[in-house]
């Protein structure tokens, strides 16, 4: 018997219907669990963090990583770059300064996280458009072998004679771009730009990234490095005979950098990037940063038991810390002073 044509017709076109119908709800449900992420934490330690939430919460993360020496810079840099087609939903930056550049032009949005009601006004924005969480400070790292482990001793020698045996990172991105904002904001452009002639004049080394002023000062190469705790703690963890000193302000105020998370504006995938910013400013993960081998220090409120005892030390240092609020304001002044100082444009 022949199939009336109609009939085929009607049957094929329901089954197309159907077909379309779950191809486009299977679309929906695979776009309902994504989140791009740019992030500019180590991998190293980020990659933990992002797992666990991809567990909770079933949300898939496509995340790019940034590995070069001014992986920060970079991915700020990027976000500009993509200002009217934005791809990226979160931006998970290692410091604030950058995060706070990116506010200023306009490519983020505000979100008032309720977890973040754990974290002091000082670490983020009064807007919502950012929050800094699990900070690093900025420290001598001291030679033992060379060198007594004491703010007296390294001043002394950061005061006179040559600096031949002293390391500092590179100024142009990163964290020693930061601590040269936090002193423009604290000592004004001609100070910062007279101290920096100077300790340049006096010999000091310029290391490609803190990780290499680190090496230097392990090494026994140098005796003081300008650095990081994250770095300080990988030569300690080494087992290098090595210590570390707050870097302090002439007013006695030390160096907290926090990382910071933020939404960009008009992202693709807003109620994920949500969660994605509760989870990442839980006290769960500042506790699970505080224990990695970074030791990052927890900024909001945590169970101090959960702490290693390092860490509970660095909270010390860095209850003293500078507000970072003038030194975003002079951010670009400084990029554009150091870039043309190293490249001449």
């Amino acid at each position: 018997m022949t199939a009336n044509p109609r009939f085929v017709v009607i049957v094929l076109s329901v089954l197309f219907a159907s077909l379309w119908l779950l191809t486009r709800n299977s679309t929906d449900a695979d776009s309902e669990f994504q989140l791009v992420l740019y992030c500019a934490h180590d991998a190293t330690y980020a990659e933990q963090i992002i797992a666990k939430f991809e567990q909770q919460t079933g949300i898939s993360v496509e995340v790019r990583f940034d590995e070069e020496a001014n992986k920060s810079l970079g991915l700020t840099n990027l976000l500009v770059a993509e200002q009217n087609n934005p791809r990226c939903d979160v931006f998970w930056n290692n410091q604030t300064l950058g995060t706070i550049r990116l506010k200023q032009a306009d490519i983020l949005q505000p979100y008032h996280s309720d977890v973040a009601d754990r974290i002091p006004d000082q670490y983020k924005d009064s807007e919502g458009y950012w929050t800094g969480f699990a900070g690093r400070l900025r420290v001598y790292l001291v030679n033992a072998e060379s060198l007594p482990a004491t703010e007296d001793a390294v001043n002394k020698v950061l005061q006179d004679g040559s600096l031949s045996r002293v390391a500092i990172a590179q100024p142009l991105f990163g964290t020693t771009l930061s601590h040269y904002s936090v002193l423009m904001a604290h000592w004004g452009e001609e100070r910062l730009k007279t101290w920096h002639a100077e300790i340049h004049e006096r010999g000091i080394r310029e290391a490609r990234g803190n990780s290499m002023s680190k090496d230097l000062v392990a090494e026994g190469i140098c005796d003081i490095g300008f650095t990081d705790t994250d770095d300080a703690f990988a030569a300690i963890d080494a087992g290098r005979p090595v210590g570390m000193v707050p870097v302090r302000l002439d007013n006695g105020k030390t160096v907290c950098l926090p990382n910071s998370v933020a939404i960009i504006k008009n992202c693709s995938h807003v109620d994920n990037a949500r969660k994605f910013v509760d989870f990442l400013l839980s006290a769960e993960v500042e506790v699970s940063l505080a224990n990695s081998a970074a030791r990052q220090i927890p900024l909001g409120t945590v169970d101090r038991n959960l702490l290693p005892p390092e860490v509970l030390e660095l909270q010390i240092w860095a209850a003293d810390s500078v507000s970072l609020t003038e030194a975003a304001d002079v951010n670009q002044r400084v990029l554009d002073w150091l870039t043309a100082e190293y490249t001449g444009q």
